[in-house]
């Protein structure tokens, strides 16, 4: 792709100041709804929780006058997918924005540790991760239509999953098919600690080893055994020395289970292997290499199956992207503040609307930390800027003739 050329047009000061103020005067709304949806055990495996946030984000998303469909899983496993789509404007541009309904936690966890607010923080379960970045996503909507009498786009999709936390298996093709048709993807998930949009993630490579081997007693005939958990042993040292070999890739076995006693030679094993990298073609060349180690076995008459469990393809910063990230950062700057866009290592949406070429930007919600944590902590001062942050945004996309032009080129 070519690097743009035109020059970064950003909403005046007074378009700015009008949606912080709306978006300022609706911050007790937003805590309290907050704290509503902070407090419903919404897991990812909890679906009655997770239906529960999304009917009430459905509910504010056709208030708003979007069109609201609620897409079972197939599974029957898991929550709805929530797609709300807004029309508008022929010939402007196409916005997809995704959230998530779903947290890490199991139930019971709300009673344990409800939502509270002390001292300009919030916590509570899922508080940052993403119920802050999903009421971001709503309240900066409402700010554009209340002050445009609409939304500036010929369509803007909001998607909100119920399964991002285990990598949105039924949510990902809903994903897939509407960012075909999209200009640009905006993720929600919250803002790093230190302010600092994302531009680009690691690439994820969940895997499982199946360790085959053959059973005896280990006292009485050992010689008969063919032991799934030595093979197991040389084939986590191999993958572990992976580590260093591209740059910016990770292997790491987080799971081992195998054998049933101690006096049996162990005939199955398993590893459950978690890999990371920064670039499609380092991702590929890893996963070659663990296969190869794999199949390269040293106790006689063992074998390995490789079974693929979730796959992510890099979040990479496109050139398009970058342009993103200059909008961003001009919103910022004419609010007061400073945004930088940075690389991490965990994966979200963005990373299959990325890898499928679609110029995106992530962490654009409010700032927060220690996710996945009983420390998860939200910064209250950091919603009003950080919304009106991305009703800037989404603004300034509005008014860029380059985004529109990218659509010929994709087509």
């Amino acid at each position: 792709m070519d690097a743009p050329t035109s020059p970064i047009i950003t909403p005046s000061i007074a378009e700015l100041d009008g949606l912080r103020a709306v978006i300022a005067s609706d911050l007790p709304k937003y805590l309290a709804n907050l704290e509503r949806l902070v407090n419903i055990d919404c897991g990812s495996y909890t679906p009655a929780g997770v239906n529960e946030v999304g009917r009430w984000t459905g509910e504010y998303l056709a208030e708003l006058g979007a069109a609201v469909e609620y897409r079972p899983d197939p599974g029957v496993r898991l929550g709805d997918t929530v797609v709300a789509t807004f029309s508008g404007q022929a010939g402007g541009p196409r916005v997809l924005l995704i959230g998530h309904l779903d947290t890490v936690f199991d139930p019971g966890t709300v009673a344990v540790r409800p939502f509270r607010l002390e001292d300009g923080i919030a916590h509570g379960p899922g508080v940052t991760d993403m119920k802050s970045g999903l009421l971001a996503g709503l309240y900066a909507l409402k700010a554009l239509i209340g002050e445009r009498g609409g939304l500036p786009f010929e369509r803007l999709v909001f998607v909100v999953n119920p399964d991002e936390e285990i990598g949105s298996p039924s949510s990902t093709p809903h994903i897939r098919a509407i960012a075909t048709e999209v200009d640009v993807a905006l993720v929600l998930e919250c803002g790093r600690a230190n302010g600092d949009i994302v531009s680009s993630r690691k690439g994820i490579l969940d895997t499982r080893l199946h360790v085959h081997g053959r059973a005896a007693h280990a006292g009485v005939e050992p010689e008969k055994g063919r032991s799934a958990i030595l093979e197991a042993a040389r084939i986590v040292t191999d993958l572990h020395e992976l580590n260093g070999r591209w740059p910016g890739v990770t292997v790491n076995v987080g799971v081992i289970g195998g054998g049933t006693r101690p006096n049996v030679v162990p005939e199955d094993c398993t590893l459950e292997v978690d890999v990371r990298a920064t670039s499609r073609e380092a991702l590929e060349e890893a996963e070659a290499e663990i296969r190869r180690i794999a199949e390269a076995t040293e106790v006689e008459d063992t074998t390995v199956e490789f079974e693929t469990m979730a796959r992510w393809w890099p979040m990479e910063k496109l050139v398009r992207s970058g342009r993103l990230v200059e909008h961003a950062q001009a919103v910022a700057q004419t609010l007061g503040f400073e945004v930088r866009d940075a690389s991490t290592g965990g994966a979200s949406d963005a990373n299959t609307t990325s890898g499928m070429g679609v110029p995106s930007l992530d962490g654009l919600g409010p700032i927060g930390g220690n996710d996945h944590s009983p420390a998860e902590y939200l910064d209250v001062d950091s919603i009003v800027p950080r919304t009106t942050l991305l009703a800037g945004l989404l603004l300034a996309i509005a008014h860029d003739p380059e985004i529109l032009a990218w659509r010929k080129d994709r087509s």
